[in-house]
């Protein structure tokens, strides 16, 4: 989806309703957005890939921070139509074909905490295409919980809207599938490779925060 086509959607996909930082969703920090956005304003008219789902304000705020070009694809929506139609066993061959877009392309990746409804049977194509369509030198950003899943009933996905460069709102929707069991750490750094991990920050929150580089060498998806 185009820069220019989610102005469009904005009304119609950003049902949160409210403002950034207005309401009753209490604001929680971010360390490595603050990261990310500076990586991503370092290279010439960047591309952003966010896996969804839309906020209208976030893209209002990287097309003002960033002047970058935004596609989105929702991720969470294909988590949840392979969950109702009784495939998630479908899902790893999905991931391993999900993204058309040409190797080395996009400036930075926004993952959210989508790796965290993933068993690792899918979780690593997933990964792996990510890592093929990021450009060199180009930067991910990927939240992983620590907590346990077995908390969070019934199952929300979370819309995580820009507040400011250090801060997000935490607003819940309904989903059809729970968090899975956390990835310890050197599983994520395995999944990713060569991507290197160039910060990460364990939050309050029981979120752990990566800020994922790929080597201006790395070899050519």
């Amino acid at each position: 989806m185009a820069f220019s086509d989610l102005f469009s959607r904005r009304r119609k996909d950003d049902s949160d309703g409210a403002d950034p930082g207005s309401g009753g969703d209490p604001v929680h920090p971010t360390k490595a957005l603050a990261r990310f956005l500076t990586g991503l304003s370092a290279r010439p008219q960047p591309l952003l890939l966010d896996l969804g789902p839309v906020v209208g304000s976030n893209v209002t705020f990287f097309g003002e921070e960033v002047g970058c070009k935004i596609h989105v694809e929702d991720i969470y929506k294909d988590i949840d139509r392979h969950v109702k139609e009784e495939k998630l066993d479908a899902l790893p061959e999905f991931f391993a074909r999900r993204f058309q877009q040409e190797s080395n392309t996009a400036d930075g990746i926004l993952c959210w905490d989508v790796f965290d409804y993933l068993d690792k049977a899918a979780a690593e194509p997933l990964a792996r295409g990510l890592v093929r369509v990021l450009a060199p030198d180009g930067m991910l950003l990927a939240f992983f919980s620590t907590a346990d899943p077995r908390s969070a009933v019934p199952p929300t996905y979370t819309r995580h809207v820009i507040v400011d460069k250090n801060s997000l709102q935490h607003r819940p929707y309904s989903a059809a599938r729970g968090k899975r069991k956390p990835l310890l750490n050197r599983d994520i750094q395995r999944m990713f490779e060569p991507l290197r991990i160039s910060d990460q920050f364990l939050l309050k929150t029981n979120m752990r925060e990566v800020l994922f580089r790929k080597p201006a060498d790395a070899p050519p998806g």
